[in-house]
């Protein structure tokens, strides 16, 4: 949304609240700027109908604004960070004696459906890691998306390893993930053969000093970044049908073994899900798989074809 400009009236106590919010509750500057935008944004709307003090909206009204939002085409999600701004912004307003009541109170956010995450399938992911790479910077790329795949770390996991992180013998790797928590993880076959292969070139470029597992051409450990980009190009260049990204090797790998094994307790456990309502979303995917399967495959749900004949005439002969 453009920068519009909030009339002096309802833009004076938006100020003081910012100024509060900075000073006195010391949020970051990231949780500022977000209570900025969203604040800003109803101020406008207030406006543009009429409202030119902060107690003259009422219930109803937020309401509408959500309503708004909503045909926008913003997540519910994304409107209820806009009420739960609108409300704290409502009890300073009430604190400060600049308003009487709170009129987001009692206003919900209206129901998103659950984004499923994205996953390739086990031949484009056979494709991708299989391909040889062309040079040292690819040795480690191949080591790091076999290591996500193979053990279903996060981003910040993998970025996080040292060597030390990494048992060999045992086939095993131990990550810090969420809150702090350890967890040690099987590592496959052909990621420790990729560890192998990388390990040589990588004490070509960091000191002896450096503990990192992954570095850069610098010698420095790779950031999230630039695992993000390098995985985003590897994709492009080997001829992935879609943008790849880690969590997506990391999603894979969880639906692919769910669907191999049926264990939900045992994916939870290895993804480091403190709550297994987080891993049950791959349960979903599994059913879609299993879904399209029985669309194209069961005689009494897929769509038969005449030759000659069109969907209609199919449809008749069914």
């Amino acid at each position: 949304m453009p920068e519009v400009a909030v009339p002096g009236s309802l833009a004076d106590p938006l100020a003081a609240f910012f100024d509060h919010l900075a000073s006195e509750t010391r949020h970051s500057q990231r949780t500022c700027d977000s209570y900025q935008r969203d604040l800003n944004r109803f101020a406008v709307w207030l406006n543009q109908h009429q409202y030119h003090q902060w107690q003259a909206p009422n219930s109803h009204d937020v309401r509408r604004y959500v309503a708004d939002l909503t045909r926008q085409g913003l997540s519910g999600r994304s409107i209820a960070r806009h009420l739960s701004a609108i409300r704290r912004f409502y009890r300073f307003l009430v604190r400060e004696k600049l308003a009487t009541d709170n009129p987001a109170l009692d206003i919900r956010a209206p129901k998103s459906g659950r984004r499923l995450p994205k996953v390739a399938d086990v031949d484009q992911v056979n494709h991708l890691l299989d391909s040889l790479p062309d040079d040292p910077l690819e040795i480690r790329d191949v080591c790091m998306f076999e290591l996500i795949y193979s053990s279903g770390l996060r981003l910040s996991e993998l970025a996080a390893l040292d060597l030390d992180s990494v048992d060999l013998r045992g086939s095993q790797v131990r990550v810090q993930g969420k809150g702090g928590k350890e967890r040690d993880l099987p590592v496959g076959r052909k990621a420790v053969a990729a560890i192998r292969a990388w390990l040589p070139v990588r004490s070509g470029m960091a000191s002896d000093a450096e503990q990192a597992l992954f570095v850069s051409q610098r010698g420095d450990r790779l950031s999230h970044r630039s695992i993000q980009s390098r995985l985003s190009r590897w994709g492009l260049v080997k001829g992935a049908d879609q943008r790849l990204h880690p969590h997506m090797l990391r999603h894979s790998f969880a639906s692919h073994m769910l669907e191999s094994s049926g264990d939900l307790r045992a994916v939870q456990e290895l993804l480091g899900h403190a709550d297994i309502a987080t891993t049950q979303v791959y349960t979903h995917l599994d059913f879609q798989h299993l879904a399209q399967v029985y669309d194209k495959s069961h005689p009494r749900a897929r769509r038969r074809r005449y030759d000659g004949g069109s969907d209609k005439d199919a449809q008749n002969h069914e």
